[in-house]
């Protein structure tokens, strides 16, 4: 895919088939706010070793994910990757670190929409951004929307909705969704961000600031939440794809 050439070019490292910016959390703030000012739609892609792992089995996924105008580390395993690779990048940057600091630096000249997670999730992470930092709600959606007309209507609002910065954290999907609606939607900037709505809204807590350091807040989740451990098969393979492809290069 061809990148939006009013955006200057980043320096990137190439970890498997996915060129993976070479910036630290400021810097990728930065870059987001060049990329709100353009009015060409952009996807910006946080890359976990779990959501390389379900590429490896989804071309369309795949596409999805390559089709990113900006990708940034979030899991710490692609950090190792990385090296494996022969190179380094500057840090993790995760979606739940990246927003804030967006809507810090944007403060109220920033219209947001948030698209996701349960019934009166968003609308409770809606009330905290505009308190904490003063930017403008461009609207709210839950994630639980199944019809094609449930669709439609949703893609309008969000079009109709004038947001410069769209929040996605509708699970699994929701780079592939942003990709395949991206000029529908035609919001500048999109974000697929997982569970970072829910963290906004005060519904789950951020994992203690060691495991962050560490890049550890994958396992603590999984330690403390039997209900995840179905993830670990992912992260085994994750290594094994790596350990194999980087033999090969």
């Amino acid at each position: 895919m061809t990148k939006d050439s009013s955006i200057p070019s980043l320096p990137e490292l190439s970890v498997l088939d996915y060129r993976v910016a070479k910036l630290d959390l400021e810097a990728a703030a930065q870059w987001c706010s060049r990329a709100l000012q353009t009015p060409k739609p952009k996807l910006l892609v946080t890359l976990n070793p779990e959501i390389i792992i379900q590429a490896e089995t989804s071309p369309v996924l795949k596409e999805a994910l390559l089709s990113a105008d900006l990708t940034m580390a979030d899991g710490v395993g692609v950090l190792w990757a990385a090296k494996q690779f022969g190179g380094e990048l500057n840090g993790r940057v995760p979606g739940v670190d990246l927003v804030p600091k967006i809507l810090e630096r944007e403060g109220s000249n920033l219209r947001v929409y948030l698209l996701g997670a349960k019934p009166g999730v968003a609308e409770r992470a809606a009330q905290t951004i505009t308190e904490r930092y003063g930017s403008q709600i461009a609207g709210v959606q839950h994630g639980y929307f199944k019809r094609p007309d449930d669709l439609e209507g949703v893609l309008e609002a969000i079009r109709q909705s004038n947001a410069h910065l769209l929040l996605a954290g509708l699970g699994e999907g929701q780079e592939l969704f942003l990709h395949e609606h991206r000029a529908a939607l035609g919001v500048p900037l999109m974000i697929g961000v997982g569970g970072t709505l829910d963290v906004l809204a005060g519904e789950v807590k951020r994992t203690p600031l060691w495991t962050r350091q560490l890049g550890l807040e994958w396992l603590y989740r999984v330690g403390s939440a039997p209900e995840r451990w179905h993830r670990f098969p992912r992260l085994l393979k994750f290594v094994a794809l790596i350990l194999r492809r980087s033999r090969l290069s």
